[in-house]
This record gives structure tokens, sequence and C-alpha cells, in this order.
């Protein structure tokens, strides 16, 4: 009990508190995480959610180095027209605005993750290295930044493993 107490101490002496990001390696991420927030924060600080209030999303790493990615908004409408080639200009925009994937090879590094990514539902994503700062990690959790985000900004996205 005593060694319990010493190591808590001395863990929390260097700043090594639960959800505090240390040298997470890719091992670490592998597996299936369910998104549980994606905020945008604007050059002036203003804070949306940039999948609505209850979004949807899903990111899997896999053990050979590679990820997938897919987020959408949980009231995206359907076509009236039930095709994907017949959408209207409005129902097109929705779906753009309102979803977004990518995939491709990932490395994790000093608290980055670094996304290779392959392809994108947004063009100027594939083929580019995309950072994300690690903030907080848990095995069950983690949170982290988009520098650059596509709707402009940046991101906080937090992430919660599935069981």
């Amino acid at each position: 009990m005593n060694r319990i107490i010493a190591l808590l101490t001395m863990a929390a002496s260097i700043g090594l508190t639960p959800g505090t990001a240390v040298a997470q390696t890719a091992k670490d991420l592998v597996g299936t995480w369910m998104l549980v927030a994606n905020v945008n924060v604007s050059q002036n600080g203003t804070r949306t959610d940039a999948f609505g209030p209850n979004p949807k999303g899903i990111l899997i790493f896999d053990s050979n180095g590679h990820y997938a990615s897919v987020t959408a908004r949980s009231d995206l409408r359907k076509f009236a027209s039930g095709n994907r080639n017949t959408g209207t200009p409005e129902e097109n925009k929705g779906v753009v605005m309102g979803s977004f994937s990518h995939y491709g090879t990932y490395s994790v590094a000093d608290k980055t993750i670094t996304l290779k990514v392959e392809a994108s539902s947004w063009p100027s994503w594939t083929g580019a290295d995309q950072k994300r700062t690690i903030l907080s990690f848990t095995p069950d959790e983690f949170k982290w930044t988009v520098p650059a985000a596509s709707i402009g900004g940046s991101g906080e996205v937090s992430w919660r493993r599935v069981k």
C-alpha cells in the first residue's frame, strides 16, 4: 500500500495526472473509437459544434499503421430522389458541409499523431500529412487538436474507445 501511495505521489509531483498525455505509441491507439465532440474554434475564439450538437463519427486505427475516419452530422437529410447522383444543390451542399471522411496511414511521436492522408472527401487533404497534438489520453478516451481545420480555424476533437 505504501508503494502505491509513493508511486501516485511521485507521478503527481512530475505532473502525471489521470488523462495527461504522455508518450503514447501507435499501439496505444489500435482499436475503434467513437466521436464524442468535434468543436471548431474560429480565429476570434468562437466555439461551435462543427457537426452539430450530436455528431456521429468513427475512427479506426489498425495494428499495421492504417487508419480510417468518418464523421457526419446526425441530422443529415435524405435525398428526395433516393439517388445520390441526382441530389439538388441544397442536398449536395448539406452532405459536403455535414460529413467528412479520410483514410491513410498513421504514426505517433512526441504527443503528436501524424495522419498521412491517402484519400479524403476534402480533396485538399489528399496526399497531405495532418498533425494532431494529443491534449489528453487515457486507455478509454483521448482528445486532440486540429491546428488547421478544413472549415477554417482550429478544432478540438474528443474520442471514446469502443469496447
